[in-house]
């Protein structure tokens, strides 16, 4: 019998927790905006039915910036997708992406009501994700053209349709390149048109994430995409293990980095809550951090060479995806087992307002860790190490 999951661990906080004492505690655990706590804003009436018709949850909250006297306020509203899949693996794989494309489209269409300007889904959403069984197929069928595939096709009318820039993490074909295999996501500006596209630098190894059996690191480098709302880079996944990869996000001038992810509870949940509120900090940009949900069941067992039982499925997706803010707060999470839409208004102001006053960029010894990872990447590279001369051999 499957595991009963919690809910969050906010919903656990305040079932438990007096109400004075609350306060203090999510101080500390989610920090504050402008000494506030980050504020909920109201979710409209045609968002509100379309999340109970379709069962899924809303969560809407605002993250402020100091008012200036030259700059007016930049406000953007974003927003990040989690969802379970919509059929059995064993399903035929058009009816299994089309049982998806129909939940997001509500989704889409909610955060369209709350007047969302940026959009991101979570990694690889048109399909489960199936990179633990090792098998080439039917999953590698899932995978499509960057440029007119049918998920991209159908992010770019839901677009135009609500002004919206749109961020589609896909399994790619590149029919340009021998028909290789990529971990995509598909940039589409507000008009429909396609901006561009990024791939996930860092490809996992550990446990049942085998995804290297289906495709490999990107060499598109850090793209950041300048869109009508704001420049955006995107993330992918295992991405966020990789400080070097926030930095380099940050340096290109991103505003807001998008994580879409699909990463199980027993890995890593404890880390989720804590990478990339640190990359926003540490970078000054806002995060979207966006993982799955669901447990997804495959019909053959696999191992994974760490000496556990053959098993069909990853384990629970726990969704949980949140915001995170340059000043070191971070909105209410969703839930770790339902469908959801976190929306976000931000004052882009605030990344570089956090910049002047911490100067991180500015006290950075660049050139300093230039030359050390030049040095590093040597056959003959010795580590910098000065030994106490009295231990003994």
């Amino acid at each position: 019998m499957e595991k009963k999951q919690f809910e969050s661990v906010q919903a656990t906080l305040e079932k438990y927790i007096p109400a004075e004492e609350l306060s203090e505690v999510k101080r500390i655990l989610y920090g504050t905006n402008r000494g506030k706590h980050v504020q909920s804003i109201p979710i409209t009436q045609e968002a509100l039915e379309l999340s109970k018709k379709h069962n899924f949850e809303i969560v809407a909250s605002k993250i402020e910036a100091e008012p200036e006297q030259l700059r007016k306020p930049r406000i953007v509203r974003i927003g990040i997708i989690q969802n379970t899949i919509g059929k059995e693996t064993t399903a035929p794989v058009q009816e299994q992406y089309l049982a998806i494309e129909a939940k997001i489209e509500k989704m889409i269409d909610a955060a369209g009501a709350m007047g969302v300007n940026v959009l991101c889904l979570q990694e690889t959403w048109h399909m489960p994700f199936a990179f633990c069984t090792r098998e080439r197929y039917p999953w590698v069928e899932f995978a499509e053209s960057a440029s007119n595939g049918q998920s991209v096709k159908f992010i770019q009318r839901m677009a135009r349709k609500y002004n919206m820039v749109i961020v589609s993490p896909m399994l790619e074909r590149d029919e340009v390149h021998s028909g290789t295999i990529h971990n995509t996501a598909v940039v589409v500006g507000n008009n429909g048109n396609i901006i561009g596209k990024s791939r996930k630098n860092h490809i996992p190894r550990t446990g049942d994430f085998n995804e290297s059996t289906y495709y490999m690191e990107s060499t598109l480098g850090h793209p950041v995409f300048e869109t009508i709302y704001g420049k955006i880079g995107i993330n992918i996944c295992y991405g966020r293990h990789h400080n070097l990869n926030w930095l380099a996000y940050g340096l290109n001038g991103s505003e807001i980095v998008f994580n879409p992810s699909a990463t199980v509870g027993e890995l890593s949940e404890p880390m989720w809550g804590v990478e990339a509120r640190n990359a926003a900090m540490t970078n000054n940009y806002f995060v979207g951090s966006i993982n799955r949900v669901g447990t997804e069941h495959f019909p053959n067992e696999f191992t994974s060479g760490n000496g556990k039982p053959a098993h069909k499925d990853f384990g629970h997706f726990y969704g949980s995806s949140y915001f995170s803010s340059p000043d070191n707060c971070c909105s209410p999470a969703l839930s770790r087992v339902s469908d959801g839409l976190n929306i976000a208004e931000v004052d882009l102001n605030l990344c570089q307002q956090v910049k002047d006053k911490w100067n991180f960029q500015m006290t950075a010894r660049y050139e300093l860790y230039a030359k050390f990872l030049t040095d590093y990447i040597k056959p003959d590279y010795q580590p910098q190490i000065i030994r106490d001369p009295s231990i003994k051999e």
